[in-house]
């Protein structure tokens, strides 16, 4: 199975402590990093999980809150420093090329690549990027100013070849291609053998949901029905939910209601506020409601995987 893994650099909210940083994500498939919001510290934490600044080719803001997009000029800074070529793609709500224009004038004159802005629309889910392993769809959200999550879906993969087929009749490299993609093989005495016979079918496409800072938001359930992996906020318990209200946030509770009403196979919980000290009360609410609840934490890596029993890197 290809790989398709999440790494969380950062879990925390808005206020900063000692025991999270803010906001970001990263998603690895197939050896490309996508990353998923941008807080203070994210290239530090990037480090730290020892994934490569170089494959790192596209980067999804959620929202124009600081503790979602304060990193990325130091990112992109970083960037220029290592020499970088590439392009950076960032994908956002309308309005961070505005912000940012002064920023890259003053501190990154002079960048050797380019820094290139995706605007989307808050208001429906729209295509924002697609590849030939993954498109990413948004997520419309509710929150303070305008915001979106981000469904990755893998694309579906060639159907693997057996080797003793092709050893047996002695089938041609140039050959090989076609047959993964549907095709069936004649042999030099006119016999058709079918594709059936000569491959076994690909792993079934993964697909993982992100979703920002919103209030509880049950429409969610069917645009995330059945991922395999959904990372979901949880900034409050349930004894602050009047303050979640107030704030465009949902509690642990609400999370795990959609991951449960959703089907989806894994919850991770995340950006957790400032005035907790032990995430675990959070994780308990949760797993009243949805049993197969996990927390984000720093530097966690978890291998997306088509059913419930995730492998924890």
């Amino acid at each position: 199975m290809e790989k398709f893994e999440l790494h969380i650099l950062g879990c925390g909210s808005a206020l900063p402590t000692t025991r999270h940083f803010a906001t970001s994500q990263v998603v690895n498939l197939r050896e490309k990093l996508f990353m998923v919001d941008c807080g203070e510290g994210a290239q530090m934490q990037l480090r730290r999980s020892r994934l490569k600044f170089s494959r790192l080719g596209q980067v999804f803001i959620s929202h124009l809150h600081g503790d979602h997009c304060f990193g990325l000029i130091g990112l992109i800074s970083t960037f220029g420093l290592l020499g970088r070529t590439a392009d950076l793609h960032i994908h956002s709500p309308r309005g961070l090329e505005e912000l940012m224009a002064p920023q890259l004038a003053f501190f990154c004159k002079g960048l050797p690549f380019e820094v290139r802005f995706h605007a989307f629309d808050t208001t429906a889910p729209a295509l924002i990027y697609d590849d030939r392993s993954v498109s990413v769809t948004t997520i419309p959200l509710r929150h303070r100013v305008p915001c979106c999550g981000f469904l990755f879906e893998e694309k579906k993969q060639a159907d693997h070849i057996v080797r003793e087929m092709i050893d047996f009749y002695r089938i041609p490299v140039c050959e090989i291609g076609r047959i993964k993609n549907g095709g069936g093989f004649t042999t030099p005495e006119g016999e058709q053998i079918p594709h059936a016979r000569l491959t076994r079918p690909a792993d079934e496409p993964r697909r993982y949901a992100y979703c920002s800072d919103t209030a509880y938001l049950p429409r969610l359930t069917e645009q995330v029905r059945g991922v395999d992996l959904l990372f979901h906020e949880a900034t409050f318990l349930n004894a602050d939910e009047a303050r979640a209200k107030e704030t465009f946030h949902t509690t642990a509770a609400g999370a795990a209601r959609i991951a449960r009403d959703a089907g989806v196979k894994q919850l991770m919980i995340g950006h957790f506020s400032a005035r907790y000290d032990d995430e675990r009360e959070a994780l308990a609410e949760a797993r009243a409601i949805f049993p197969a609840t996990i927390l984000a934490e720093e530097n966690r890596g978890i291998s997306i995987h088509k059913y419930s029993d995730n492998e924890i890197l």
